[in-house]
């Protein structure tokens, strides 16, 4: 398929950072008005040095590519012009629906209050998705905020999070370095998100294996998983004969499998990361094919546009190169990525009605 004809096709972003899809030329803009230096003067130079310092095989170097990025964004103009190109950048790319996540606690040096940060956000967006319908694409985007992980003020984020649910926010998440923070250590931040009714993703098994998963739900309460591909490692391959393959699962596995738990997974990054390292260093190792093969729900993710270099249209053509995906492949996996979205039942109806008529056409 070429990569026109995909990013015609009707898609839906569940695993997408805000500062991790800010145009290069964005960057280089307000950094100048901001007086902040930059390793390269140009966008092509910026998205050089980028690549570069994302490339780096774990998740905790990877993180450190995001500070020239959060030092430019630390005013309501800088977040609204941010989150406004973010969804136009999503619309040209044949999304309809997505989901923009991003830690407020990391945008307030400037002086900004957490609720003044989200709102910038908010209007940014609704700017985004006026724009996108008047040029005859209709995205809708909402916002998952998330807290820091390794920080202190995870609980007070979530309070954050429930107070703009009625004004953008759909959803929590944490993120952050994984290893050594398990969602346990914020049970109770959880605990009042449940009473709260509040829709919750958790970054796990990226950066750690099983145990982070099993803290995610357990703990974490999580109805997807932010990435969630180390699931893999809660599977035994008994027997394999070209295309058939024997498996035995874990308890862990077969719970995500058969409770048809989400999987928010991004190939290019998990690469990046290293996240799939002990199945090789290619898309083609990606253990993608046999969770999809297998059952699970499987979801494609650009996890950071700018850092990975990539968009949805571009993970979905790497996967129909790696594994030789058709149209009803893909239909399967926005159909998924629908289903989980953080909306009411009757709206994820409709976005699943949208997907197939456009996928049909």
């Amino acid at each position: 398929m070429k990569i026109d004809e995909l990013r015609a096709l009707p898609k839906i972003s569940l695993h997408d950072h805000l500062d991790g899809g800010v145009r290069p030329a964005t960057i280089l803009e307000l950094a100048d008005a901001g007086g902040i230096q930059t390793p390269a003067q140009d966008p092509k130079g910026m998205s050089r040095w980028i690549a570069q310092q994302s490339d780096a095989g774990s998740l905790v170097e990877y993180l450190k590519s995001f500070d020239l990025v959060t030092s430019v964004m630390q005013s309501e103009r800088a977040l609204t012009r941010v989150a406004r190109e973010f969804v136009a950048d999503l619309a040209a790319d044949g999304v309809i629906y997505g989901e923009v996540r991003w830690a407020p606690e990391q945008h307030v040096a400037g002086g900004l209050s957490l609720d003044d940060a989200v709102r910038a956000v908010q209007r940014g967006i609704e700017e985004g998705e006026d724009e996108a319908d008047a040029a005859g694409r209709s995205i809708r985007v909402g916002q998952i905020i998330s807290a820091m992980r390794q920080g202190s003020r995870v609980r007070e984020i979530a309070e954050l999070a429930v107070r703009h649910r009625e004004s953008g926010v759909v959803g929590f998440d944490i993120a952050g370095p994984e290893d050594g923070f398990p969602a346990s250590e914020h049970r109770a931040a959880f605990d009042y998100l449940a009473g709260e009714f509040l829709p919750v993703t958790v970054h796990a098994g990226e950066a750690a294996g099983p145990a982070s998963i099993r803290s995610a739900l357990i703990d974490g309460r999580a109805l997807r998983l932010g990435h969630g591909v180390r699931i893999a490692e809660d599977l035994q391959i008994i027997e394999r004969e070209g295309d058939e393959v024997q498996v035995q699962f874990g308890d862990l596995a077969r719970w995500v499998r058969d409770r048809e738990i989400p999987l928010e997974l991004s190939p290019s990054s998990n690469l990046q990361t290293g996240a799939i390292a002990q199945w090789g260093d290619e898309v083609a190792d990606h253990p993608f094919d046999l969770l999809y093969q297998l059952g699970f729900s499987v979801t494609v993710n650009v996890d950071n546009r700018t850092m990975s270099g990539t968009s949805l249209t571009r993970e979905l053509s790497l996967l129909v190169d790696a594994f030789g995906y058709d149209l009803d492949d893909l239909e399967a996996f926005q159909f998924n990525a629908a289903s989980a979205a953080f909306l009411p039942v009757e709206e994820r109806e409709e976005l699943v009605e949208m997907i197939a008529e456009g996928f049909e056409r």
